[in-house]
């Protein structure tokens, strides 16, 4: 399947074409040519099938067949709240296996230990898109600015359970063990310094339950991965 990654497309359009930098890698890269068949994806969850009717490097003409709507969707909504690492490859390298693994929103929240406290989103969106794409889904997932912890845990609505995962001294459950399928998920997961503990009372206040990743100590992004892939393990038999 070859596919496209074309947002602003539209459910009642009948022909599409392709951006410059799209039409160069379908005629130039994958040599693609007249009538052969496409994917599209929107990021929403469509999933267009199309044919090339017009292969020009600088503007492919694409011939809309037909859409399928909530492509590989999940019985479930994952938000995980990262802290941004010092190393940036190291969040690339996350936002790129959760995509292929499962999730649906990432926020940048910055802590009390954070190492890094600004990020250019731009490119860790095309990585997004990038690791979409290799994955044939048609959601990628939302990516939030960066913003403080005490901003984000303000703006948070009761519909999605609330989970912090933190290394201090405390009672603490496995995600398995208190949370529930098909549900809302929301995991804090904090910098290479660990949340403070202030910073961990703050989210217990709103709502937050305490959980571990496991009996070793984990780098930011190892944790993050963890927490999403124990989401998709405790949902994957009823999808």
């Amino acid at each position: 399947m070859h596919l496209f990654y074309t947002p602003d497309i539209s459910l009642d359009q009948k022909e599409y074409t392709l951006n410059e930098e799209e039409s160069r890698h379908c005629v130039k890269v994958l040599r693609l040519q007249g009538q052969d068949p496409v994917s599209l994806i929107d990021g929403r969850g469509h999933l267009y099938q199309a044919i090339l009717r017009e292969a020009h490097p600088k503007r492919a003409i694409l011939q809309i067949l037909n859409v399928s709507s909530d492509y590989g969707k999940r019985n479930h909504y994952l938000h995980i709240a990262v802290a941004p690492t010092k190393n940036i490859d190291r969040l690339e390298w996350f936002l790129e296996k959760a995509t292929e693994i499962g999730i649906d929103e990432i926020s940048l929240i910055i802590c009390t230990h954070s190492e890094r406290k600004e990020v250019k989103t731009d490119r860790l969106h095309k990585v997004l898109v990038a690791a979409a794409k290799q994955s044939l889904t048609a959601y990628v997932p939302k990516l939030n600015e960066p913003v403080k912890l005490d901003t984000f845990l303000e703006n948070q609505g009761a519909e999605s359970s609330l989970y912090i995962a933190h290394c201090l001294d405390g009672k603490k459950q496995s995600v398995t063990q208190t949370a529930h399928p098909r549900e809302r998920y929301t995991i804090l997961i904090g910098p290479e310094g660990d949340f403070s503990s202030q910073e961990v009372v703050m989210a217990q206040e709103k709502g937050a339950v305490a959980i571990h990743l496991g009996t070793t100590r984990l780098r930011t992004e190892t944790a993050a991965l963890y927490a999403c892939l124990e989401v998709n393990l405790l949902n994957r038999d009823l999808m």
